[in-house]
């Protein structure tokens, strides 16, 4: 896609515009569904950039719906089946069409479900200072991308737009949604982990750690909601290239973050707070390569 198509912002009139988070839109369709948008936006630091990414919203949306379709027995997901088109003026189809998904509307749980098979990010940092991650214990001796003895549940608090979420413990989890959804949610999203692990390793790619989003819908039962396994959510890392003790290069927005670690603005580092750097067209071209080859290790 050439960037005089990308998306960065919908502007659908047919539809109540609910809420623009970094990536995605989602506008009300009736009191039951949402049409959610993936554009083509990119945050990095909790800073949404000014230029888009041209593909990366259809690039998300197609990832999203294939791996729906193979975890779909383990816990029921929130799309309808309804074709997003269906649900918006005709002139405005073009900006909805292979980026879209029509979902059923649910009570979200403020938990950010995060599932880690290897030791990275923020997870390598505590277990440093305490040899464990989110009050997990872990072994001694291991390193950064160090492949853990079995996945485990690590989760988050969800915050405001613009905030880092924050990393809790399981016990504030039942504090916060009782022990019976906790765990449920805890087991689920280590069963959804192992499989999607799994189904990756056999492309080639290794899915480090990823996080799930969880909503009840109005009979209370638990469904699979927002985004799920893109590079966006987790951090895939190519498996020929991982070697414990350093970051293996990766397949998301790791190259853009690189890039700004070292940007200027007014000859000063960029102090990772709004407005964000103009975006070189080589790190737009290079952020967009990433995502692609994501998409086909996995999908082929």
């Amino acid at each position: 896609m050439s960037p005089a198509n990308a998306l960065h912002t919908s502007t659908l009139s047919s539809l109540p515009l609910l809420a623009r988070g970094k990536v995605r839109d989602n506008y009300a369709v009736g009191q039951d569904r949402i049409l959610m948008v993936a554009s083509d936006r990119i945050s990095a630091f909790d800073v949404i950039m000014g230029e888009p990414i041209p593909g990366k919203g259809e690039l998300l949306t197609r990832m999203a719906l294939w791996w729906f379709e193979r975890l779909g027995d383990i816990v029921p997901n929130h799309l309808t089946g309804d074709s997003p088109e269906s649900v918006v003026a005709p002139a405005e189809a073009a900006q909805v069409v292979g980026r879209s998904m029509l979902v059923k509307r649910l009570k979200p749980i403020p938990v950010e479900a995060v599932v880690r098979g290897y030791l990275a990010g923020s997870g390598w940092k505590e277990y440093q200072d305490s040899q464990s991650v989110c009050g997990v214990p872990l072994p001694a001796g291991l390193h950064n991308a160090s492949q853990l003895p079995a996945p485990i549940y690590t989760p988050a608090a969800k915050a405001a737009m613009g905030e880092h979420d924050e990393n809790i413990t399981f016990e504030r989890t039942v504090e916060m949604i009782g022990p019976e959804l906790a765990a449920r949610i805890r087991d689920v999203s280590l069963q959804l982990y192992t499989r999607a692990a799994a189904i990756a390793r056999e492309k080639g790619i290794i899915i480090a750690d990823t996080k799930f989003e969880f909503g009840l819908d109005a009979a209370g039962t638990l469904v699979l909601m927002d985004e799920v396994l893109t590079p966006d959510s987790s951090r895939y890392w190519p498996a020929d290239a991982w070697r414990e003790g350093r970051n293996p290069p990766s397949f998301d927005k790791q190259y853009l973050r690189d890039w700004l670690e070292q940007a200027q603005v007014d000859g000063e580092p960029w102090p990772k707070t709004p407005p964000a750097p103009t975006l070189p067209a080589e790190v737009i071209a290079g952020t967009a390569a990433k995502y692609r080859e994501a998409l086909e290790r996995l999908l082929g």
